[in-house]
């Protein structure tokens, strides 16, 4: 998923000509990165591990590591032991783009899992592409990171999870068809093409559907007090509120947004899965609550119960829809090696383009034409603080 759109500067690329130049082995002529080193085959991880989203990004890495541990010990892929190179992108797009770097240029990995958010993961792209580096995000949602703004398909870009449009279609129709709401607010970060890609949705399908908007609102990232733009939402009544947004500002908004008397039923898309939200917002604060989420630790499905008795067994805790995704990016890559026939990019970004009905933890996957994956939908419910599953939704 997802933060602003970072753009690679020419002083990016000049950056990556001068490590070419000092001896860092460039690969940006367009030859394939071998990835294989003897018996390992290097696979990058370039994510969140500190700053502001780093919940997103140190999920995502429970979630790969534990994948990678499964593997290496059932004998690899093709006898081959994964290796993994992690990058800390601090939660930054500059970061991201250097880490990129470093993990095509120096490292020569085959492929990079990462970043968690939209924009750093677009940061990599043009990297990814240049050096025929498959670059998957197990959880960027943006449009644009698999086509760019032109409608370009970028070659070797992937991701994981499910895309902007279809969270906010989703939480639309449930408004509107399972807790029966006429009118909603939308309150959404205003500088965030995430939460405006779902925002954007919301409002189309919501429309479509026979509700009324009745408010739309914004904040900025890093705002701490909402209290003014949440008086105004209560002015215009709505029966329902759609806050898209991260974790971070979302918590204060829930918490600030009941103490103000809104008490109507508030939703969001995955930007609010992770466990600080609870500790911003309080538990009481989140009943009446829903987000559209990867997938629900309690479904029944034994592959996500045995999924989750490893994650529990290994962490001391269960697994959020950010460690489900990144352990099915690993699954993914595997399985996309292995009919690849070989450790090679090239062939590998054919492989995966075939997927087709792959079983996951967070659902059975296609990749379509433009690299988004065809796959279910999960709708949590807060209750006194722990999400609980309340349906799923398949894609039409």
């Amino acid at each position: 998923m997802k933060k602003k759109l970072m753009k690679v500067f020419a002083a990016t690329a000049l950056f990556a000509g001068l490590l070419a130049g000092c001896g860092a082995g460039g690969s940006g002529n367009g030859a394939s990165s071998s990835g294989s080193g003897g018996d390992t085959i290097k696979i990058g991880l370039n994510l969140e591990l500190s700053g502001a989203v780093a919940s997103y990004g140190t999920g995502i890495k429970q979630g790969v590591d534990l994948a990678v541990e499964e593997i290496n010990a059932a004998g690899g892929v093709d006898g081959k032991e994964i290796q993994l190179i992690p990058i800390d992108n601090k939660s930054d797009g500059q970061e991201a783009t250097n880490g990129a770097i470093k993990l095509t240029d120096q490292d020569k990995v085959v492929a990079i899992i990462g970043a968690a958010t939209s924009g750093n993961t677009i940061a990599q792209v043009e990297i990814a592409n240049n050096n025929k580096t498959v670059l998957i995000t197990p959880s960027g949602t943006s449009l644009v990171v698999t086509k760019n703004e032109k409608g370009e398909l970028n070659e070797y870009a992937f991701r994981t999870t499910f895309i902007d449009p279809f969270q906010g279609t989703v939480a639309a129709n449930f408004a509107l068809n399972e807790l029966g709401v006429k009118t909603a607010a939308v309150y959404g970060d205003n500088a965030s093409d995430y939460a405006k890609g779902l925002g954007a949705a919301f409002i189309e399908t919501f429309e479509a559907g026979g509700g009324t908007i009745v408010a739309q609102e914004s904040y900025i990232a890093k705002d701490t007090d909402f209290r003014s733009t949440l008086t105004r939402i209560k002015t215009a009544n709505p029966d329902f509120v759609y806050i898209p947004g991260y974790y971070e500002e979302v918590g204060l908004i829930v918490k600030q947004a009941r103490e103000l008397g809104i008490e109507v039923p508030l939703m969001g898309g995955d930007g609010w899965d992770s466990p600080t939200l609870v500790e911003l917002a309080g538990a009481g604060a989140l009943n009446n609550t829903f987000v559209t989420a990867a997938y629900a630790a309690e479904d029944p499905d034994p592959m996500i119960q045995n999924f989750v008795k490893a994650f529990t067994e290994k962490y001391g805790e269960a697994p959020d829809g950010f460690s489900a995704l990144g352990y099915d990016t690993v699954y993914l890559l595997k399985d996309a090696i292995e009919r690849a026939g070989a450790v090679d990019s090239v062939k590998i970004k054919e492989a995966l383009e075939q997927t087709k009905d792959f079983p996951l933890v967070t659902g059975a996957l296609t990749i379509d034409e433009n690299h988004n994956p065809i796959k279910a939908a999960t709708i949590l419910e807060f209750v006194d603080g722990e999400m609980k599953f309340n349906s799923k939704v398949n894609p039409e």
